[in-house]
């Protein structure tokens, strides 16, 4: 079972603060770094795919969780230090990875999974070569990496005296010439249409999720996707279902893009949703409404139908297939129909359900870890019943049985 002791170590992504040398004007954080670097990823990769070019997704959204996982590891660390042990120091890089591995190999419970992160490591470290088909992906990765670092230095450069950043920039700016050849990093650079549309999802770094409470650790909305999106992969590999890369792709991305129209709409929390028992449709008739006038623009033709579609009835199982008339529809399909029948990139599969599981085991985490550290109020307790109370012990949803997994969670 996907346990307590991993999850929660994951979830110190949270707790990493970025920048901690500089003046900060909002809470950096790794995990809401880790959410920006895969949507600038997906960006790339999506001009990389009109391109003609094949990227291997499955390997990159691995990849990130990896580098999550080592980053939470080492997070006293700074890259450019890293980078100083790995050219000037092998030996004891390759002892540090060791390491590395070492802080999660008693509570991975997946072999496979952990199998992976060690190959990963391995070929990261430049101890046997990458493979030459994921290589467009790394590359796509580590530009993302780059520009979302970026973009964090110029959000942060208002508040701070040009001496402290002059080597920062100049040494960002100089890494990022390495990428210039993938367009969607030039359109990003250049501030043009994928930039405006970054925008507008960044602003979920900016919203904080339970508003109306003190809490600990804060989460943004943003950060919380991206530990959805990676709960998501993980509660579907508990089932044992090999899904097809498409699936993978899709409940990665689905997990990602949850809640983007609270880019545009701000976190809307649940009582207020649930208000009346007309409301929560209306709010997302709302939403559906704003995000076709203020997001869609923004986007690329190349992905604006992908995204919709991620985020339309995103909680449901649902698969597309080409109707009659020619047209391409999207249905809500069975579980059990999902895994026999349509569990092939043709159908574009998504396992929405899942996804509605990662969710609320996020928000369970949140509030919980807030009220273990002693910080509480009636939103928490109230919200973390009423996540428990919502599932029956026994109960299986698309192949998991959460409860049992939050039960794990709220255990002493």
């Amino acid at each position: 079972m996907l346990n307590k002791n991993f999850i929660l170590r994951l979830f110190e992504g949270f707790s990493i603060q970025r920048w901690t040398d500089l003046v900060r004007p909002f809470e950096l954080v790794e995990m809401d770094k880790a959410a920006e670097r895969m949507v600038v990823a997906y960006i790339i990769g999506k001009y990389e795919e009109q391109a003609g070019k094949k990227v291997e997704w499955s390997w990159m959204i691995y990849a990130s969780i990896f580098e999550l996982l080592k980053k939470i590891a080492l997070c006293d660390i700074k890259s450019p230090v890293q980078r100083m042990i790995k050219n000037q120091f092998p030996k004891e890089y390759i002892k540090l990875n060791e390491w590395v591995l070492k802080q999660y190999k008693d509570i991975i419970n997946d072999n496979d999974f952990f199998s992976e992160f060690t190959i990963y490591i391995g070929r990261t470290a430049g101890n046997f070569p990458m493979p030459e088909n994921v290589k467009l992906a790394e590359r796509i990765l580590r530009a993302a990496h780059k520009f979302s670092t970026l973009r964090e230095l110029q959000m942060i450069e208002c508040v701070n005296e040009e001496a402290r950043l002059t080597k920062i920039r100049h040494d960002l700016n100089e890494d990022i010439q390495e990428f210039l050849d993938l367009r969607g990093m030039q359109l990003l650079v250049t501030k043009q249409k994928p930039f405006d549309f970054l925008l507008s999802i960044e602003q979920l770094r900016f919203q904080t999720r339970w508003n109306q409470t003190p809490r600990v650790p804060h989460t943004s909305v943003l950060g919380h996707c991206y530990f959805v999106a990676v709960m998501t992969i993980l509660l579907m590999r508990e089932t044992g279902v090999k899904m097809s890369p498409k699936r993978l792709f899709n409940d990665f991305f689905s997990g990602l893009f949850h809640d983007l129209p609270e880019s545009v709409t701000r976190d809307i929390i649940s009582p207020v949703k649930q208000a009346t028992d007309e409301l929560p449709n209306i709010v997302k008739k709302i939403e559906d409404e704003i995000v076709r006038n203020e997001l869609v623009p923004l986007m690329d033709k190349s992905y604006v139908d992908e995204i919709m579609y991620f985020t339309n009835d995103e909680f449901s199982n649902k698969i597309q297939e080409k109707e009659r008339d020619g047209n391409i529809a999207a249905r809500v399909v069975d579980w059990n129909d999902l895994n026999s029948k349509y569990n092939s990139d043709e159908f574009n599969p998504v396992d929405g359900r899942t996804v509605r599981l990662a969710d609320h085991l996020s928000a369970l985490i949140e509030a919980d870890s807030s009220i273990k550290y002693g910080i509480t109020s009636e939103h928490l307790r109230s919200g973390k019943v009423n996540i428990l109370n919502g599932y029956k012990h026994g109960q299986v949803i698309n192949g998991i049985e959460i409860r049992k997994i939050f039960d794990d969670i709220v255990t002493e």
